[in-house]
């Protein structure tokens, strides 16, 4: 089993930057990524990575947030720069481990002025 935990959302102005983490309980060598759900909407994939670093962007954040890891495959980032309204939400954590996928428990963040 692992455990995700998210940190580091919050509130901020539009034009400013955030910066998420996910802790994971173990190592985790396969795919990782970010989703996000804003409310009333479905939950949407924002950014993966593979083990070996390639990484793929939703259109509406490409450009602004970059996903990473440590290379103890430990922590995921997201940093997300130049934020927009359209941006808030809650951002999960999403891996697999041994055929089984799991999810943080998510972070806030808000965008507004």
């Amino acid at each position: 089993q692992v455990q995700l935990v998210e940190s580091g959302g919050g509130l901020v102005q539009p034009g400013g930057s955030l910066r998420l983490s996910c802790a994971a309980s173990r190592s985790i060598s396969s795919i990782a990524a970010w989703y996000r759900q804003a409310p009333g909407k479905q939950r949407e994939l924002v950014a993966t990575i593979t083990s070996s670093g390639t990484t793929n962007y939703a259109d509406s954040v490409k450009g602004r947030f970059t996903i990473s890891r440590n290379n103890a495959k430990t922590t995921v980032y997201l940093q997300m720069n130049s934020l927009k309204p359209e941006d808030t939400g809650v951002y999960y954590c999403n891996c697999y481990y041994w055929g089984s996928e799991y999810w943080g428990q998510g972070t806030q963040v808000t965008v507004s002025s």
